[in-house]
């Protein structure tokens, strides 16, 4: 999980005996140097990661069942699949805008199925801003994580872009279309 730069400093610290405070402190800031580090739960339970995607681009949507934008769920399903030999499209279920995604787990995969076919991955439900929020959303909205962005959902269907080697590229608002150029191009 340590890059070799925090695993040398992680190392200095134990042979120089800093405090135990100060090295908890320490390795509680420690960022994640990569997206790909970051345990996820997929919609049936089943523990992962985006490293299974590493060498494609990821689009990262958090989707709510019953909001204005949710005929969107059509278009990433097109996109998975015209697109998925080159772009991962992930779904996030959460239901901190407006209560618009109050279902389980269950009820979410299984609308979302039934409704838009969709057949791309779906997460388990995640807090995308403010206290309990999820790993993945804390690196995509910490620019000292991400690279520059600080850009915290602020509806559904924010659409964030990672391109081939993990590197943030691009954060769009609910406004915009899964079939953008900043996505496909």
């Amino acid at each position: 999980m340590f890059g070799s730069a925090n695993f040398r400093e992680l190392i200095y610290n134990i042979l120089h005996r800093v405090s135990r405070k100060k090295f908890i402190a320490n390795l509680m800031t420690t960022p994640v140097e990569s997206v790909y580090d970051i345990p996820l739960q997929d919609i049936k339970g089943n523990v992962s990661s985006l490293r299974q995607f590493k060498g494609k681009k990821i689009l990262i949507v958090n989707v709510a069942s019953e909001c204005g934008y949710t005929p969107q769920y059509a278009q990433l399903q097109e996109l998975h699949e015209n697109r998925s030999s080159d772009i991962v499209v992930l779904g996030f279920p959460c239901n901190q805008f407006g209560s618009q995604e109050p279902g389980s787990e269950e009820q979410i995969s299984a609308f979302c199925s039934r409704v838009y076919g969709v057949t791309f991955p779906m997460f388990n439900k995640v807090i995308v801003h403010g206290n309990g929020q999820h790993p993945l959303y804390r690196w995509l909205t910490d620019p000292a994580r991400n690279g520059w962005n600080k850009h915290a959902p602020d509806w559904n269907f924010c659409k964030y872009l990672i391109d081939e080697e993990g590197k943030l590229t691009h954060f769009l608002s609910p406004a915009f279309s899964p079939f953008d150029e900043r996505i496909t191009g």
